[in-house]
C-alpha cells in the first residue's frame, strides 16, 4: 500500500534578504546625485515594514523604486510589499510605509483550496492549517500537478513550496 506524499504552500518572508536589499538601496540613495538634498531615507519601521521618506512625491516613489531593484536582484518577489497608493504630507516632508506581508490569509488559503479541489487532479486533498496550506496525494506526479497549477495562477501573495516529503 503506498503512503500519502504531501508538501505544504507557505508565504514566507527571508527577512535577512529584504534587509539586505533595504542595506544596499540606503547606500545607493546615499551615493546617487539625484537624491543629493532630498533627504531621502529608506528605514526599518518596527517588524511590519519599511518606511520611506523625501522631501516630495517623486522623490519618495524613486526611492522606492531602487528599493524595489534591489529586491528582485535578492529574488525576493514584489508580491511580499503592501505599497500604499500615495505618500502622506508630513511637514515639510512626504513618507510612506511599506507593509511586508506574511502567512496566507484565510480568504487566500480557501481561493487556492478551492482552485485545486475544483481543477487538480482526483485525490488530492488541502487544508488549511493556520496560515499555510498542507496538500496531500497518493502520487507525487498529482502533487507536481497541483504545485504547476497553483504557480500558474496568479494570486496576490509570493507562494512557496516546502516540506513535500
Amino acid at each position: 500500500m503506498a503512503s500519502e506524499s504531501s508538501f505544504d504552500i507557505v508565504s514566507k518572508l527571508d527577512r535577512q534578504e529584504v534587509d539586505n536589499a533595504l542595506t544596499q538601496a540606503v547606500k545607493e540613495l546615499s551615493q546617487r546625485f539625484d537624491f543629493r538634498g532630498t533627504n531621502a531615507s529608506l528605514a526599518w519601521s518596527g517588524e511590519q515594514g519599511v518606511e520611506v521618506r523625501a522631501n516630495s512625491e517623486e522623490r519618495v516613489n524613486a526611492a522606492l523604486d531602487v528599493f524595489k531593484e534591489k529586491l528582485i536582484k535578492r529574488k525576493v518577489s514584489l508580491k511580499v510589499l503592501d505599497v500604499p497608493d500615495k505618500p502622506k504630507a508630513s511637514g515639510k516632508e512626504y513618507r510612506m510605509l511599506v507593509g511586508l506581508k506574511e502567512g496566507i490569509a484565510s480568504e487566500d488559503a480557501k481561493k487556492i483550496s478551492k482552485l485545486i479541489r475544483d481543477e487538480g487532479p482526483k485525490g488530492v486533498k488541502a487544508q488549511i492549517q493556520g496560515d499555510e496550506l498542507r496538500v496531500t496525494g497518493k502520487k507525487k506526479d498529482d502533487l507536481q500537478a497541483v504545485m504547476t497549477l497553483v504557480k500558474e495562477k496568479d494570486f496576490d501573495l509570493a507562494i512557496q513550496f516546502v516540506n513535500y516529503r
